[in-house]
């Protein structure tokens, strides 16, 4: 048996967004009930989430082009212990075994990403397609309907073609519309006869401000206080084209949705009888999700974000606004591109006002005027950023309805990572997580909330973008030592499987004899993994040998 593991403490740096006011959203009425006992509407579909870059490794196999996080991965420093999605969990190689897993959960949908270069090496259709990358999500849709599992496909979960940023800029340039426009015609005709549910773009937010503001993702740009924002308003533009064409030239035929994937923390004011900090929570909200969905439901940015970025342009002398203007006709083009919002949630942060003076500098960060603030007695699995806060998911849930005419929603990201200095395929905090989170979206539907679906994100542990493998999200534990990049199920497989044969959460006593039964199934997955790295250890021990005294026959 391996001990069981300490969690490693870390300490937070809170930073997040911003959103305006909804006019029927009530901040004073915070409503923390006791855990709910009930089903979700038949028909709600459960399944599990994973990205290209990700999962699928084999990322110069079989004429794959570079994207920007190939690029990025491979310079020294970027990357927790300069690791690289160059193999990460072999997806490529690996994707009929993982569909029997999904399949074994009964999962109803599997959400994936297409990779760009993948199909389109350069990132230009007339330039070549891939037909090998077109064969291998070919493949990996037909295997997921064979298994009745609805695919609901990603364009865009981060990975530019290389070359697309090194001619152009990347999101900086306004040809990306078009050539993510081109991409995405491309998957409409040639996978829109069996996919019916498209998402654009995954978490534009971090594209944005991690990409082009702070550097801490791909492409690695620090445009502080201009990047992010203009990056923001390509993405809003090229989501609008790809929802008309999919609007003008495939949906009579094909019948599917195309919506975006909004990731946001909520945001609580501190104090709900301030009503500066109701304003400040309601502008971290506008600056983060309201940023896209405002524009994308309403056809214009939050009121909130222009005032303040307006203001601040203008203290620092600029002439005109940091945040781009959309002309009259973009507004009405882009105003009721989605179908569907997909909603990506991890955690909640109080928030209250704090003024930042425009003499520190452009930053999206300073423009907010806030301060975001963690309660020490929330569960912290180990991520530096990801707390337990189940209630703020009932909020988020209940402001979008109140904000945007409450929208088809589809939960497409909501998990917990572990940063641990061992393993243990025995997470009860994931299990936990889980349950209170799933039971806050349950009290949501039951509120009125539109949600169709919800996505565990994510289905294997994988390459968690620039803290590497350091930080697992996954259901199924991933032996990233062992070359075949073996799966084990770690306990929340088994209770996360009881939830969707459920519909959720019949009573008290069975909800309670899940978790029990998942530790005990999750004790001899323990010891199988440890018998696997003993006898890998040994091996390389063993081959450690052999190179180092080298054995000659006696002449």
């Amino acid at each position: 048996m391996l001990q069981r593991c300490i969690l490693r403490p870390y300490h937070v740096l809170a930073m997040v967004l911003c959103v305006s006011a909804g006019e029927d959203f009530d901040w004073t009425k915070n409503e923390r009930t006791s855990f709910y006992y009930g089903t979700f509407p038949t028909g709600f579909s459960w399944g599990a989430g994973t990205s290209a870059y990700q999962t699928e490794g084999a990322w110069n196999i079989d004429g794959k082009g570079m994207s920007i996080w190939d690029a990025f991965a491979h310079k020294k420093g970027k990357i927790v212990a300069n690791d690289t999605g160059d193999t990460s969990c072999e997806g490529y190689y690996r994707f009929k075994d993982d569909i029997t897993l999904m399949k074994d959960m009964k999962l109803n949908h599997y959400r994936f990403s297409i990779s760009w270069p993948r199909i389109l090496p350069s990132g230009l259709k007339s330039e070549h397609i891939n037909e090998k990358g077109i064969k291998y999500y070919d493949d990996l849709i037909n295997m997921l309907l064979d298994n009745n599992i609805t695919p609901i496909v990603t364009l865009y979960h981060w990975d530019l073609p290389q070359f697309l940023q090194e001619k152009y800029g990347g999101w900086q340039n306004v040809s990306m519309v078009n050539h993510f426009n081109d991409f995405a015609n491309l998957c409409f005709e040639r996978f829109g006869k069996k996919v019916k549910y498209w998402i654009t773009f995954n978490n534009p937010w971090s594209i944005a401000v991690e990409g082009y503001e702070t550097g801490e993702h791909a492409p690695g740009l620090k445009l502080k206080g201009t990047g992010a924002y203009k990056a923001a308003h390509h993405i809003i533009k090229a989501h609008a084209k790809v929802w008309h064409t999919y609007d003008m030239q495939w949906r009579s035929k094909q019948k599917g949705l195309v919506g975006i994937s909004l990731t946001a923390d909520w945001g609580e004011p501190v104090d709900i009888t301030n009503q500066r900090d109701i304003e400040a929570a309601e502008r971290y909200i506008q600056f983060y999700m309201g940023w896209f969905a405002t524009p994308i439901f309403n056809g214009d940015y939050p009121q909130v974000m222009k005032d303040y970025i307006g203001r601040k342009s203008g203290q620092q002398g600029l002439g005109a606004s940091r945040l781009p203007v959309f002309s009259p006709q973009e507004k009405s083009y882009i105003k009721g591109t989605c179908d569907f919002l997909g909603l990506g949630h991890f955690t909640t942060r109080y928030v209250t006002l704090k003024n930042y003076p425009s003499g520190l500098g452009d930053s999206y960060f300073a423009d907010r005027d806030l301060a975001e603030l963690v309660d020490p007695k929330w569960p912290d699995p180990g991520s530096e950023w990801l707390y337990s806060v189940p209630w703020g998911f009932r909020r988020l849930l209940n402001f979008v309805k109140t904000q945007y005419g409450n929208p088809m929603i589809y939960v497409t990201e909501n998990g917990v990572s572990e940063k641990m200095l061992c393993t243990d395929l025995c997470d009860d905090w994931r299990m936990q997580y889980f349950k209170d989170y799933i039971d806050e979206m349950l009290k949501a539907i039951k509120d009125g909330v539109n949600v169709k679906g919800y996505t565990a994100w994510s289905l294997l542990d994988n390459f968690e973008w620039d803290e590497g493998y350091s930080e697992r999200f996954g259901l199924y534990y991933v032996d990233f030592r062992n070359k075949n990049k073996p799966r084990y199920p770690k306990a929340s497989v088994q209770f996360y499987k009881r939830i969707i044969s459920s519909n959720g959460f019949p009573n008290q006593r069975e909800v309670e004899s899940w978790k029990r039964k998942a530790v005990e199934t999750c004790s001899s997955s323990n010891q199988l993994l440890a018998a696997a790295r003993r006898k890998s250890q040994g091996n390389q021990e063993h081959a450690g040998m052999q190179k180092a005294w080298p054995v000659h026959d006696e002449v």
